[in-house]
């Protein structure tokens, strides 16, 4: 009886181990032969750990050796289980600076309805009229609206190559680079997705587009705490986040929700400060008057309660809708009370943005591992 160990290698290519898909030799399944005289002793590992699964390879290994080598050879198989190396979830977002963009900063709001879209939309015109290049991401999956506040819903971003790579080119106006899922989607239909499908469409719109260099990109986050807050978190490593609220004490719950979620001890991202919308209502004919329709200064007493800067107020004005409703927004308007009011909330933040960069470190992206309450760790 005269073989090798090849011809042993040779027989194994024909078998593979279950739910394996290649052969046991080219997957890398048998880690070891040794031939004395007519015995071969095979060492397999295989992913699948149950009795019943061992047994088969075991078999199938006899089996092959003696059809394809000898009958008369005096096989021992010994079969280990390793299990495979736990695969990432392809949908998840892996964290990771975004090339050329120097401070990211998220606009979130505990409660819809408050006006965050509103506020991120003046907030970036703002910056725009400083001098800085900005970006909006328009990360409210479910209800998009930056494509309509910046008058550019019939646009469609365009592919450009970029390093040998496609990627999309952000539609800009008025001076800001924009991308936004209301550019994919259909007006007239509700987007129903589950949280990974809402992550693979936001690495999309982070990683595949060409910001070219930015001052500045403001991330315009869905209400609440959710799939998509903890996937911004776990994409970019945000700068700082501002929380918008409505003064009445239901809004103050949600929004002290929101600040709580950014400083928690596992993710830190630093919250820059707290803008109070619809602070007041001034009737045209009553220029003088303020009626706190909503309560008076609630963002501005939660901003103290919880040591966080407080940033501003924006009224409750009737043009500052209809200036978003048509996709033109009031801080594009020179020399006027609302244009003042966005400026100095801006500068605030700013403001407060230099001295996190200045005292604190870059804040980490985080991989979040467990829901439902339990804690992320950092990346």
């Amino acid at each position: 009886m005269s073989f090798k160990k090849q011809d042993i290698f040779k027989a194994l290519e024909t078998i593979t181990a279950p739910g394996e898909g290649k052969s046991m030799v080219e997957n890398n399944n048998v880690t070891n032969v040794v031939v004395f005289g007519d015995e071969v002793i095979v060492d397999v590992t295989i992913s699948n750990p149950t009795l019943q699964a061992k047994k088969k390879v075991e078999v199938e290994v006899m089996k092959a050796i003696h059809q394809h080598v000898d009958q008369k050879i005096d096989v021992k198989v010994n079969v280990k289980s390793v299990p495979k190396p736990k695969q990432e979830d392809p949908n998840l977002i892996r964290g990771k600076e975004i090339p050329n963009i120097q401070n990211i900063i998220a606009i979130a709001s505990g409660k819809g309805g408050v006006g965050k879209s509103t506020i991120t939309a003046n907030t970036a015109i703002t910056l725009a009229k400083m001098g800085f290049k900005v970006g909006v991401l328009d990360a409210d999956v479910y209800g998009p609206s930056m494509h309509l506040m910046f008058d550019v819903e019939t646009e469609r971003p365009l592919s450009v190559n970029v390093d040998g790579r496609s990627k999309m080119k952000p539609i800009e106006n008025y001076g800001v680079k924009l991308l936004s899922l209301g550019f994919f989607t259909n007006p007239n239909q509700a987007v129903i997705w589950r949280g990974p499908m809402a992550s693979k469409a936001l690495n999309q719109l982070i990683f595949d587009a060409d910001w070219g260099e930015l001052d500045f990109l403001l991330i315009d986050l869905p209400p609440g705490t959710g799939d998509v807050h903890l996937s911004i978190v776990q994409a970019v490593p945000i700068n700082g986040a501002v929380v918008v609220s409505t003064p009445q004490n239901i809004a103050l719950a949600d929004a002290k929700k929101g600040v709580a979620m950014f400083q928690q001890d596992s993710i830190k991202v630093p919250v820059l400060g707290i803008i109070e919308n619809m602070a007041y209502f001034t009737p045209e004919e009553l220029p003088d008057n303020k009626y706190y329709i909503f309560g008076k200064d609630g963002a501005k007493h939660l901003a103290e309660d919880i040591d966080t800067k407080f940033l501003g107020e924006v009224p409750l004005v009737q043009s500052i809708r209809e200036a978003g409703d048509v996709g033109h927004p009031v801080a594009l308007q020179e020399n006027t009370p609302l244009e003042e009011a966005f400026s100095d909330i801006t500068k605030e933040m700013v403001s407060e943005l230099l001295k996190r960069n200045a005292n604190l470190p870059p804040t980490e992206v985080v991989r979040i591992t467990t829901m439902s309450g339990c804690s992320p760790v950092k990346k």
